[in-house]
């Protein structure tokens, strides 16, 4: 298939989460289009059921690829990932990338033998975290929690707005709480919206505690799926899709254009 060097590469979330991914794929292809869809309409996925986000999210990624025509769409949602990957698959004719959480860095790292997942309430009960630990981590403690309010977190961050430090602490000893977690060394963040609040999870550890993500191994995927197409010889402003636009979306402007997306769109 011949690919324009326009075609963007899609990135999609519930919100602003996927930016985590965003920065390092465009750090790997500095000049790649970029269209970033957000579903504020849909906000927040965690809070859902399966069969809402199996159901919606693919109907989305139909539009938005129907509209931009990009060379390769990336989930950058973990629940959405989770629960909707191999129907989105099935309903496009486009590479797609999903989102996992990094299980494997987790337990490769931890000196202690135990790691805290640190999702969204979807993410963290599915049967697939399991494999994940069962594949890598079988000789670990794996803990895992759920925190929507870290998700609010994030998206308050970008928008500017004062943090409340405690939703950070009481995210953390949602997993230093359970049995073993005293001992817990390292935390995979199983959601993309928490990287962005990385440093406040950081200043609220009791004691030093390393904190993975996918990011870099999504870039490199794209890097590697992508490696004979042509891009364009300069950057141009990306697109920032949402759902609903609303006072909510106009305060996160000034993070988007940090990120590269000058352009707002609504779907």
């Amino acid at each position: 298939m011949t690919v324009a060097p326009d075609a963007p590469i899609l990135f999609f979330d519930s919100g602003v989460g996927g930016l985590s991914i965003l920065a390092p794929a465009r750090a790997a292809i500095p000049t790649a289009p970029i269209v970033y869809a957000a579903d504020s309409a849909g906000f927040p996925y965690g809070t859902k059921s399966e069969a809402e986000i199996a159901a919606r999210v693919p109907a989305l990624l139909g539009r938005l690829v129907e509209r931009y025509r990009p060379r390769l769409a990336v989930i950058a949602c973990n629940t959405a990932s989770t629960i909707a990957l191999q129907h989105v698959r099935a309903a496009l004719d486009i590479p797609v990338v999903g989102t996992v959480p990094a299980i494997k860095p987790a337990a490769l790292l931890s000196k202690s033998r135990v790691f805290g997942v640190l999702g969204t309430d979807a993410t963290v009960r599915q049967p697939y975290v399991d494999r994940l630990a069962a594949e890598h981590g079988a000789d670990c403690i794996m803990l895992r929690h759920g925190s929507a309010a870290l998700v609010q977190l994030a998206e308050a961050k970008l928008r500017g707005e004062t943090l409340d430090p405690q939703v950070a602490r009481d995210a953390l000893a949602g997993l230093l709480h359970q049995p073993g977690g005293d001992r817990m060394d390292m935390v995979v963040l199983a959601c993309t919206h928490f990287p962005l609040v990385e440093r406040e999870l950081a200043a609220a550890a009791p004691h030093p505690m390393g904190f993975v993500h996918g990011g870099e191994g999504i870039a490199r995927r794209i890097a590697f799926l992508t490696q004979d197409q042509p891009w364009p010889t300069k950057a141009t402003p990306g697109v920032a899709v949402f759902t609903r636009v609303d006072a909510k979306v106009d305060a996160l402007r000034p993070a988007l254009a940090g990120y590269g997306l000058e352009r707002l769109d609504t779907l």
